[in-house]
């Protein structure tokens, strides 16, 4: 499908981005499944999960097609994230949702290691239909496990399970469905509670510092270049906040919606767009 981009141009947080629909392109013959996530490397590739096989397809930098990974190991791919360690090397943690499984993988697919057992959901401990995965400077493991359990898992760098928080509910400090997870620049634990509208956030310990309402159900959490928090809802429409929770700015990017974000080397943020399923960048202009 083609998508007219005819020039458009977005503001979130007082930087101006061109809006690049259709940015990554699949060879002929090729199409994409729903486009659930992205993350990007550090050398300008973004890794897009889809739930069909191959469940992450890789772009280059210019947007062209440059692979598949994972063919026939994830059922159901719900979110990706991409991690960087101190010592450069990068991987990727993938949420395979159905299978209430987290792999762990390097760039070209090799399995490192998985949390969860699969196929095996459990009742109020990990995992039961998980939705995203983040990890932090130091290494320790955020889990939202959203659709069956809706509480939020702590791991240590090696995997061991530290905690978890949260439960069924309204009220502060529960969900409905922690749909996405990010670990901010102060070290807090940001999760987008997608059906009670807001993103609640947390110590790394599970205790809750603050609440940020008047999103219509939130669907990813990030934080770009600059410390902006940036939130996708399914007005649809990117909110860019800063760090203490007050609004910077918003912005029409998505047609239908971004169920996943991610942000570039250069600050260019991608999304995972719904109906049509595509791959939009947000290029900084100016």
């Amino acid at each position: 499908m083609t998508i007219a981009n005819e020039g458009l141009v977005t503001d979130l947080g007082g930087r101006r981005y061109r809006i690049e629909r259709g940015w990554a392109r699949l060879p002929d013959g090729m199409s994409f499944g729903m486009v659930s996530h992205l993350a990007a490397s550090s050398d300008g590739r973004v890794f897009v999960l889809q739930r069909k096989d191959p469940p992450v397809l890789v772009f280059a930098p210019d947007g062209s097609f440059a692979g598949g990974l994972l063919d026939g190991r994830v059922a159901d791919g719900h979110g990706i994230h991409l991690d960087r360690r101190p010592d450069g090397t990068e991987r990727l943690f993938v949420v395979d949702r159905d299978a209430h499984e987290i792999l762990c993988v390097s760039l070209d697919g090799a399995l490192l290691f998985t949390l969860g057992t699969r196929h095996a959901p459990a009742f109020e401990a990990p995992f039961n239909s998980p939705t995203d995965v983040a990890v932090a400077p130091d290494g320790e493991i955020y889990v939202t496990d959203g659709y069956g359990n809706t509480r939020v898992h702590r791991f240590a760098p090696d995997g061991r399970h530290l905690g978890s928080w949260g439960g069924l509910g309204t009220a502060p400090g529960r969900f409905m469905t922690p749909h996405a997870v990010t670990v901010d620049p102060q070290g807090r634990v940001l999760v987008a509670d997608r059906e009670n509208g807001r993103v609640q956030v947390f110590d790394r310990a599970g205790r809750l510092l603050d609440v940020w309402g008047g999103l219509q159900n939130p669907m990813d959490v990030t934080v770009d270049d600059r410390g902006i928090v940036l939130v996708s809802d399914q007005v649809p429409r990117i909110h860019a906040l800063r760090l203490d929770g007050t609004v910077a700015g918003r912005g029409r990017a998505a047609i239908n919606g971004a169920h996943g974000l991610a942000v570039g080397p250069d600050g260019a943020v991608f999304l995972a767009e719904l109906a049509p399923e595509t791959v939009t960048r947000l290029a900084p202009v100016g």
